[in-house]
């Protein structure tokens, strides 16, 4: 048997609703207590009257006409009855008007104790908030307002929202202390060793402790990055670019890099204009790169593309020959440290960052990241630039 649910209605017509009902309710209860009062008096005044007037008001109640001396006794003595009955009938007015308004005023009260109770669940909740309890939920009820079952739902949002971030923030906290635990490490061992005399300051030494450092530089660099990206003042500057252009300008910067690696390139750089911040679109081109670099190298080959597409947007794409992606690219969205393969390390994986960065830059300018394995091997990064954002 299926239980039915009353729709939630707006709180002003709510409101509307219940004092329409107060009202009719309250005058419907005074109406029946005076009525009720009256035919009490009705009924006294008669018994009071002597025979002869009481048999006359029967009978004028009835439609008939009594005799005059009857008639006379009757308003002779209804007379004498008539300012005091009038008191009374205006004392049981106030009377029943001062008990409908108790009665209307406690189911007020009960109605409104009701219709606070979701808002006294969720202060309840937002201290939970407001202590650090982010799993404090609040359950929306059918008898709820729809402003009130619309707050529930927010709040819910913001507190999963809340646990989310507050989960994220601890990963992220411990993947800081390991990705820079390693580098810290070997140059605290390496520098008190030659202080104390184990190592000597040899060149070589002194070169390797020094890509420890661009190590570390690296990862600050990309964590500033990210969090300018949360602040949403990663793009600073927009202008009018023609993204093959700098798309070829990073192309050429980065060939001893890419020469190193055994990667041979082929461009097909379309003119495609977009409204974009100019160094981060570089910045985000170069991650891709060295991407490229460190996973896809064992392919030889590396294809850079461009292209306008037909809604104005801009395309900017890296095609490679190496292994491709492994399932759950996705995760960069919620876990900056995201590797693939969870046996990487700095040395061989870098600190995970790098798409991360690319992702935030390409949503900074209203854009997207996306990530495919082609059919006859590679992967495709592409970074979709909007000519809409702000």
């Amino acid at each position: 048997m299926k239980t039915l649910r009353v729709p939630c209605l707006p709180l002003a017509t709510l409101t509307a609703i219940v004092t329409a009902i107060m009202l009719l309710l309250s005058v419907g209860l005074t109406y029946m207590g005076v009525n009720w009062y009256a035919s009490y008096l009705e009924k006294t005044i008669t018994d009071a009257l002597p025979q002869r007037a009481a048999d006359a008001y029967k009978m004028l109640s009835e439609g008939k006409v009594p005799d005059g001396d009857s008639l006379t006794m009757l308003f002779e003595h209804l007379n004498a009855l008539t300012e005091p009955t009038d008191f009374k009938v205006l004392m049981s007015v106030l009377v029943c008007g001062l008990l409908s308004a108790i009665v209307c005023a406690l189911i007020g009260v009960y109605l409104a104790r009701r219709l606070a109770a979701p808002l006294e669940e969720l202060t309840s909740a937002a201290e939970g908030l407001k202590s650090g309890d982010f799993s404090a939920r609040v359950t929306a009820s059918h008898r709820s307002t729809r402003e009130v079952s619309s707050l529930v739902e927010t709040f819910n949002a913001l507190a999963t929202s809340l646990e989310t971030m507050e989960e994220r923030l601890r990963f992220n906290n411990m993947a800081v202390a390991h990705e820079l635990r390693t580098p810290l490490t070997v140059l605290q061992g390496s520098l008190q060793s030659m202080l104390d005399g184990v190592f000597p300051m040899e060149h070589k030494i002194i070169s390797d402790l020094l890509l420890q450092v661009e190590g570390l530089g690296r990862i600050v660099e990309d964590l500033r990055t990210l969090s300018l990206a949360i602040g949403q003042k990663l793009v600073i500057e927009r202008q009018q670019i023609d993204v093959s252009d700098v798309a070829g300008a990073v192309l050429a910067a980065a060939k001893p890099m890419l020469e190193q690696n055994g990667l041979r390139v082929e461009t097909d750089l379309k003119p495609a204009w977009v409204n974009a911040d100019s160094p981060r679109i570089r910045q985000a081109i170069l991650a891709l790169l060295q991407n490229a670099c460190r996973y896809a190298a064992d392919g030889g080959w590396l294809r850079c593309e461009t292209e306008q597409q037909m809604d104005g947007s801009v395309s900017i794409r890296i095609i490679d020959r190496g292994p491709g992606f492994p399932e759950g690219m996705d995760a960069i969205a919620t876990n900056p440290f995201w590797r693939g393969d969870p046996s990487r390390s700095r040395a061989t994986g870098g600190t995970g960052l790098g798409l991360s960065v690319v992702q935030a830059i390409a949503v900074a300018h209203g854009g997207r990241l996306k990530f495919a394995n082609r059919p006859e091997g590679g992967a495709v990064v592409a970074i979709h630039l909007s000519n809409n954002a702000a």
